[in-house]
């Protein structure tokens, strides 16, 4: 289940525009590997040492692959790349990589079959309200402590809607990359 807490703010880039409540992700606290390697192989045969072990090897050959200028591929989950900024020049002669190359990142891409894994069945959990600093512990709470009326909302608006992403961007979205 996916949290989200609503947070009011302008669309990007229109500082005149109006303000309107955006959903904003919130993403629990990662597991340890040494938890979710026990957590991977319970009811299995494999034992979290060996996911341990495994998992490390796919990391170094990973590291190797992108060293080398190669997509790395992470089996059943994507590939993972190198990418960076640069400084251009005029002559070709003055390019320096060591100066001139910047912000070099690494960028993941979900397989086709992980992602819709996700992305398909995710569902959504209201995890409350942000406004001026503080946070409500959900709509409900916010527009009583506010003194809003409901205006034809809906007590906890969307709590646990199912629902996908498809990618698109209307008016009324905001991009949360």
């Amino acid at each position: 289940m996916a949290k989200y807490k609503l947070v009011k703010r302008g669309k990007p880039g229109d500082t005149q525009g109006a303000k309107k409540w955006y959903a904003t992700p919130i993403s629990e606290r990662a597991q340890s590997t040494t938890a979710t390697t026990r957590a991977a192989t319970q009811n299995t045969s494999t034992a979290p040492t060996e996911m341990d072990g495994a998992c490390y090897l796919l990391r170094k050959y990973c590291e190797q692959q992108l060293l080398q200028g190669h997509i790395a591929t992470i089996p059943y989950f994507g590939t993972m790349r190198i990418t960076f900024k640069s400084t251009g020049v005029e002559d070709i002669s003055t390019f320096n990589a060591g100066t001139m190359i910047k912000n070099p990142r690494l960028i993941f891409t979900p397989s086709k079959e992980f992602r819709e894994a996700v992305i398909n069945n995710l569902t959504f959990e209201s995890a409350g309200v942000i406004s001026e600093g503080i946070t409500y512990g959900s709509v409900s709470n916010y527009l009583t402590a506010t003194g809003a009326a409901s205006g034809g909302t809906t007590e906890d608006s969307g709590n646990t809607d199912s629902g996908s992403s498809s990618g698109g961007s209307t008016d009324d979205e905001y991009p949360m990359e």
